[in-house]
């Protein structure tokens, strides 16, 4: 084979230097070019052999990917894309997941063309879109306070989520309020009641009750007090950082601005009438503030005991208008904690009743409905969706952030699922003096099995049993974790 090689490239030789020389030219030239074909050949070949760590090589070992390779771009994982396909709705949290939620759903919808907010999109995942479960037309039931105007005072500010902000909200209006080391909220009352929640910080509270007992107290975050309507009051921010809390109203209706103001009330009196009242000389009352200070910055209070008035005609009011919410024991379940304040444990709160839950991710505060009161819902931590169920085929489905505010009138059916990677805080209100829900599980637990199961599993023995399995002697919980999770 040698020798015939030999011969063949001799040979070739030979010919080659008998070919005219633009034609010896023409040839090197072809040989040249197949000589360069082969050498990118080569490096190609070897840029193909896997490199240790590459992301080719790993996924040949079976290794997951950095995750400066992977992406959520495929259509089998980015749920908004028109090859997604989830027939159980599943939840999405496109905040957590930075996702873009696109109108796509089981193969149906489109991309968007004209003007579009990715990031309200991304807080309402459920609006843009729906569940397929979704039916009818039901009004919006969520505000934030983020879109609620903010009155900002000398070392405070306030905020507020009414029937204007939310036309939904009609038992209930809201207050955020932020009050710096000193900063008073000044003497006022209100024809409301006011139940308030301390979100962050301490504050000093004062009070005179119907009887002319005085009331004072220092509270912390997780706190609560309630004034009933009429009693006045004060607020005081204590500690490096002073407070913030939400204040809750028994009338929808009601505005901040609508405060009886002591500031105000003298500043629309005459000076001898205010002299007469106080036994004293008109000329004490020259500079009197002209207009109401409503949040400023006062001095920095001493202890309780240092400031609580003294005398023969001072006492101590009787009633309790503060409560440790937080401090309570909670009730543990599957997926959470529930705590409950009413007036069966704090017996002043007439007309305000509460709930304040953990929900751990993945958790459910379960399917129920409340048969007293409209829910008034404040999002503290955490990232929700919420479906409302309003009969006659009615459901929509809203998605809650921090700060947010949702509305669930009395009796509509509903759950509240954390689709978020933190636990979800969150307080439920009410215009009542007893914290009142009905279980779906409990409800149908206790029902005759045989009513159960004829009208959800007719056609469908074998989960008919797996389903009575599961609610036989039904035990509440409130927060489920549900089988996914467990």
């Amino acid at each position: 084979m040698s020798c015939l090689n030999s011969i063949s490239r001799s040979a070739s030789s030979s010919q080659f230097s008998r070919l005219p020389d633009h034609q010896q030219s023409r040839t090197t030239l072809t040989k040249m070019r197949f000589t360069g074909s082969l050498l990118a050949l080569g490096i190609a070949l070897v840029s193909a052999v896997p490199l240790q760590d590459s992301p080719r090589q790993r996924l040949l070992d079976g290794k997951p990917l950095p995750s400066k390779y992977r992406t959520r771009s495929l259509n089998i994982t980015n749920p908004y894309t028109p090859s997604y396909r989830d027939p159980y709705d599943s939840a999405v949290d496109s905040v957590g997941e930075g996702l873009d939620p696109l109108p796509f759903r089981n193969g149906k919808g489109a991309t968007v063309l004209g003007p579009w907010n990715k990031d309200r999109s991304r807080q309402d995942p459920d609006l843009v879109r729906p569940p397929s479960t979704d039916h009818g037309t039901l009004p919006s039931l969520r505000w934030s306070f983020a879109d609620s105007h903010i009155r900002i005072e000398e070392g405070g500010w306030t905020r507020q989520t009414t029937v204007r902000e939310l036309p939904t909200s009609v038992e209930l209006a809201g207050v955020n309020m932020r009050l710096e080391k000193g900063v008073i909220r000044e003497l006022h009352w209100h024809k409301e009641a006011e139940w308030g929640y301390v979100l962050e910080g301490n504050v000093r509270v004062t009070a005179l009750d119907y009887e002319g007992g005085n009331f004072i107290d220092d509270l912390e975050k997780g706190d609560l007090w309630y004034f009933p309507s009429g009693i006045p009051h004060s607020l005081q921010g204590l500690g490096d950082n002073g407070t913030e809390f939400l204040l809750i109203f028994d009338d929808g209706s009601f505005s901040e601005e609508s405060t009886f103001l002591l500031t105000d009330w003298l500043a629309h009196t005459p000076k001898s009438v205010i002299a007469k009242n106080f036994h004293l000389a008109p000329e004490i009352f020259a500079h009197l503030p002209e207009k109401e200070k409503y949040i400023f910055q006062g001095s920095q209070p001493g202890s309780i005991d240092q400031e609580r008035p003294e005398g023969s005609n001072i006492k101590k009011s009787k009633y309790q208008f503060t409560h440790k919410m937080l401090a309570q024991d909670p009730k543990i379940t599957s997926g959470g904690e529930v705590r409950i304040t009413d007036s069966k444990n704090f017996p002043i709160s007439k007309t305000v009743a509460a709930a304040h839950l953990i929900i751990e991710p993945g958790a459910l505060r379960e399917m129920h409905w409340h048969p007293n009161a409209d829910e008034w819902s404040f999002f503290i931590s955490g990232r929700a969706r919420v479906t409302v169920f309003a009969s006659q085929g009615n459901a929509r489905t809203f998605n809650y952030m921090p700060g947010d505010v949702g509305i669930v009138p009395r009796n509509m059916g509903h759950f509240v699922e954390n689709i978020g990677d933190e636990p979800l805080v969150m307080l439920e209100i009410f215009r009542a003096d007893e914290f009142l829900d009905i279980s779906l599980f409990q409800w149908l637990g206790e029902t005759p099995q045989r009513q159960v199961a004829d009208t959800l599993f007719s056609d469908d023995k074998e989960a008919r049993q797996k389903f009575l399995d599961a609610i036989k002697d039904p035990k509440r919980d409130e927060v489920s974790k549900g089988p996914e999770a467990q």
